[in-house]
């Protein structure tokens, strides 16, 4: 029979086996107390309220390698307006925009790879907020 905080709850009834090491039962111990809460709880927060990194799809990883190649061409043209310039003769390129052009291309193998990541980071300083309020509670 369920007792009355239950009954306002969800009442959990399935069972999730986890196989652990010795270290790694410890530390889900330690973590527990130091949460205040049951390693159960820990788990459940861990495991389902956190949200997953999403991955990226294969155009988004084609499209990340086919930038990198891009990016390799341009240093070629950097260094060979570099060595132009250096033995002072005609560059074959504006070396200020070649900068540009490459910084555009970093950055956008940056948004690229971090797909979400300000999502992630959002959910991170809530999480401490969330602690530092348990923790004056206490």
């Amino acid at each position: 029979m369920a007792n009355r905080k239950q009954s306002k709850r969800v009442v959990r009834k399935h069972l999730f086996s986890l196989r652990l090491s010795d270290i790694e039962l410890d530390l889900l111990r330690i973590k527990s107390v130091d949460a205040g809460m049951s390693a159960s709880e820990l788990m459940r927060r861990n495991g389902l309220l956190r949200p997953l990194p999403k991955r990226l799809s294969k155009i988004s990883l084609q499209t990340y390698w086919e930038l990198g190649q891009i990016g390799n061409n341009l240093n070629q043209l950097v260094k060979a307006t570099n060595t132009a310039i250096k033995m002072g003769r005609t560059p074959p390129a504006n070396p200020e925009l070649l900068e540009q052009l490459l910084e555009v291309l970093h950055q956008c193998r940056r948004d690229i790879a971090q797909v979400d990541t300000e999502e992630d980071n959002d959910w991170e300083e809530e999480e401490e907020e969330d602690d530092d309020w348990e923790a004056d509670e206490g």
